[in-house]
């Protein structure tokens, strides 16, 4: 199963960027979890079909709306399990 790691960039602590990037993955059906950074960036472990994940990829450039994206790094990974739903860490 393809796997991929994002890291989204710019606003998008504090404008309900996890809960909905993990609304947004369920509703593709992908596996993984959200998380916030240290650094002020959101992370993103995504597995699934990967139409969902290139869906999945264009809606990070969007996010919610107070959010405002100004990057989205991706590289696939390999090796991960992430099992059952889609979580926000």
């Amino acid at each position: 199963m393809p796997c991929e790691r994002y890291q989204i960039k710019g606003r998008v602590q504090g404008v309900f960027f996890r809960a909905a990037t993990r609304d947004e993955a369920r509703r593709l059906g992908l596996t993984g979890f959200v998380r916030n950074m240290p650094n002020g960036d959101v992370e993103v472990i995504a597995c699934g079909n990967r139409d969902a994940l290139d869906e999945l990829a264009a809606w990070l450039w969007r996010g919610p709306p107070r959010a405002r994206v100004s990057d989205v790094v991706s590289e696939a990974i390999v090796g991960h399990d992430t099992r059952g739903e889609f979580v926000v860490r």
